[in-house]
């Protein structure tokens, strides 16, 4: 860990127990993708930022994971098509979602969010 970061173990928010640093193997057919937090109780991970124990984004169920999918293929086309960059492809799904720009990230997303993403960029595609 960098020096100043906090190790912070994230709590399942499926069951509430804290999380388990490990490696990814077990969930990737015993290739190892780097580190995760994994509630294994309830098929809950997350991956983290590299050389780090800090969440990507917050542990997600299968249900949650195959939102986060879809919600990643209706938004990514936007910024990784060159008509905008990322951090302004964020900005507009924010107003778009009605929430805070610091709170729009798929990563961060609940099934609620990911649906509601989902929406307004398909919404988008058709208009």
């Amino acid at each position: 860990m960098g020096e100043g970061m906090r190790k912070t173990i994230p709590r399942c928010p499926y069951c509430g127990e804290r999380a388990k640093l490990t490696d990814s193997a077990h969930v990737y057919g015993g290739r190892s993708y780097g580190l995760i937090w994994d509630c294994r109780p309830c098929d809950a991970y997350v991956g983290v930022h590299k050389g780090t124990s800090v969440a990507l984004g917050r542990l997600a169920n299968a249900e949650l994971r195959r939102l986060k999918i879809k919600a990643h293929a209706a938004f990514d086309p936007l910024w990784k098509s060159g008509k905008m960059k990322r951090t302004d492809a964020y900005s507009l799904l924010a107003e778009r979602m009605n929430i805070a720009k610091r709170n729009c990230h798929v990563g961060m997303f609940d099934e609620a969010q990911c649906r509601l993403a989902i929406s307004v960029m398909t919404a988008n595609e058709a208009a």
